[in-house]
């Protein structure tokens, strides 16, 4: 690798390298905070604050299944069982589940906290 050593007016030193060993630079930064990342989440996972999802059910709400009744079936749920750990009837949630209906902001509170997931995993 060549490097060239330039002082600004203002006195200032830079090193000017080839474009790609800067490139390769960036890439090697960008692989670093990504391993770090993961290690980070492991950590997270290991500690139970992160849980993992099969494809399965990640590809049903990907697909635009109902994310309420996806994360309900994760969780080895029926509706009955759902709706009454967050306090809801279960025709209530039959309905917020296939879209007939929205639920409130602190019934999809209650419904979350039921999975033991958070809001956003909802939004």
């Amino acid at each position: 690798m060549h490097t060239q050593f330039i002082t600004t007016a203002a006195g200032d030193r830079l090193a000017v390298i080839p474009e790609a060993e800067y490139q390769r630079l960036i890439e090697a930064l960008e692989d670093r905070a990504d391993a770090e990342a993961v290690r980070e989440f492991n950590a997270r996972l290991a500690a139970g604050d992160e849980e993992l999802m099969p494809a399965e059910f990640a590809n049903r709400i990907i697909d635009g299944e109902s994310k309420i009744k996806v994360w309900r079936e994760f969780r080895a749920m029926s509706a009955r069982q759902l709706a009454e750990k967050a306090g809801i009837s279960a025709s209530f949630l039959s309905q917020i589940e296939s879209g007939e209906r929205d639920g409130s902001f602190e019934t999809i509170k209650k419904i979350a906290a039921a999975l033991t997931i958070s809001v956003d995993d909802l939004a």
